[in-house]
């Protein structure tokens, strides 16, 4: 098992191992030798997030890749997708990006990009987990405050801004009225400059980064925020995360619009087209049955894979999907790109919108979602759910009483120190009955 990388690289505390000064040296040394093996004079391409510690980390990171006998280029503040795409176009061995996507300011990460922009494979991050470890006995970091990173070439964000309204052409947004927020973090620096192309009336919320305001009270994990302002002001809301790597909506009537209805108005405009491969998509055991309800009389088939974007890309070019996504908005177009994008997301949604003359609340209206509530038990460690004899009992008990017209999903997070019940059931009380009984036996067992 992986000890550093979760489902979406490595995250911490900022400061704390495993994203200490010594420790992303070390990451930077071993990820260098593992591109050694595949290229002589491997180069690597950086992003961030606007966290107040990515700059240090992203010194420290450099200092070990150059010691591995990498040689470091910089984007400067760019979401995650950013690096996947320059991580491909220009050539680079690996691109990497320092961001806790969600997580509050506090904390931040390391995602890791191969050559071909893709999420590094389990087996690769194995790799160098092991590598790491090797290091971290033998090296000795210098001080964060006497490095720094490589200088910011601006022409990689020019390069990404192009490639996203290249993937929409001919898109104008003119008699729209939008409401943008960017979560305080890395759209802050590309939606301003990218939706000026695009005419319409934009109106941009938390787009003043302090360094510590990432993701607080607002962005993808508030959604209800820019609901709000979009049923006061706007036409279309859109919510980024704090890397942009996903985006929620809200329609004119102040509703919030997730993942699966996303990956709903998207199939069907795709199936219309003639481009959904299969007439299949792949959502993620989160998305709810309502989804999978619709899409089936549209016959429209729903595969689903474990939680994480790179499991569901795992699973869509297994069964060459051409639509696969989360609920939580990340939402992955293989012909466009090779992850989810919240950008690019916000740029398809709305060129169907304005393609189909219709509203988003429209696009969506004939979506009826099963009750869901998902509750997340703060843990201390995570054992195997179904070792604990009271958390699998009463499991068992939710399972038996739903018996298949509902879900029961309870897995531990792949980024926190979180372990997450969602159920789904025809009843809201027998739904929530059941959630709390869950959730009670996790909390006596393992709370935190």
């Amino acid at each position: 098992m992986r000890k550093l990388f979760g489902t979406d690289g490595i995250r911490a505390v900022a400061g704390e191992a495993p994203l200490d000064p010594k420790t992303i040296y070390a990451v930077g040394v071993a990820l260098a030798h593992q591109l050694k093996a595949n290229a002589h004079e491997p180069t690597v391409v950086l992003g961030m997030d606007t966290r107040e510690s990515s700059g240090w980390i992203a010194a420290a990171l450099t200092a070990g890749l150059v010691h591995g006998g990498a040689t470091a280029n910089s984007a400067g503040v760019v979401t995650t997708p950013a690096i996947a795409y320059l991580a491909r176009k220009h050539k680079f061995s690996a691109g990497v990006v320092i961001s806790a996507s969600h997580n509050p300011w506090y904390d931040n990460g390391i995602k890791i990009f191969g050559g071909d922009g893709y999420k590094l494979p389990d087996e690769t991050e194995l790799r160098i987990e092991d590598e790491i470890f090797r290091q971290l006995e033998s090296v000795t970091a210098p001080e964060p405050q006497n490095l720094s990173a490589p200088p910011v070439n601006p022409e990689f964000r020019a390069d990404y801004e192009a490639f996203l309204l290249s993937a929409v052409p001919g898109l104008k947004l003119n008699g729209l009225k939008l409401v943008l927020d960017c979560a305080n973090g890395a759209a802050s620096a590309i939606a301003p400059e990218l939706f000026a192309h695009l005419g319409g009336c934009v109106q941009l919320t938390h787009a003043t980064p302090d360094g510590r305001n990432i993701n607080a009270d607002c962005g993808a994990l508030h959604p209800a925020v820019v609901a709000a302002e979009t049923k006061a002001n706007a036409d279309i809301g859109v919510t980024f995360d704090g890397d942009a790597d996903r985006a929620l909506f809200a329609d004119a009537n102040g509703n919030v619009v997730n993942g699966d209805a996303i990956l709903l108005l998207a199939a069907r405009d795709l199936k219309a087209r003639n481009l959904l491969k299969g007439n299949t998509i792949v959502a993620t055991t989160m998305s709810n049955m309502g989804l999978e309800a619709a899409l089936r009389r549209d016959k429209i088939k729903m595969l689903r894979a474990p939680v994480g974007d790179k499991y569901v890309l795992e699973v869509m070019q297994a069964n060459s999907a051409s639509l696969g996504g989360e609920q939580s908005g990340h939402i992955l177009f293989p012909h466009l790109a090779t992850t989810g994008d919240g950008l690019l997301t916000a740029l398809v949604v709305l060129d169907i919108v304005r393609r189909s003359g219709k509203s988003l609340a429209g696009l969506i209206a004939d979506l009826k979602v099963f009750p869901q509530v998902i509750v997340n038990i703060r843990v201390k460690e995570k054992t195997p759910l179904d070792q604990i004899d009271t958390v699998a009992a009463s499991i068992r008990a939710a399972e038996s009483e739903l018996n298949g017209n509902g879900r029961v999903v309870v897995r531990y997070s792949g980024t926190e120190p979180l372990a997450r019940v969602m159920i789904e059931a025809e009843s809201e009380k027998t739904m929530r009955h059941h959630a709390e009984a869950i959730s009670e036996a996790i909390r006596d067992a393992l709370g935190a």
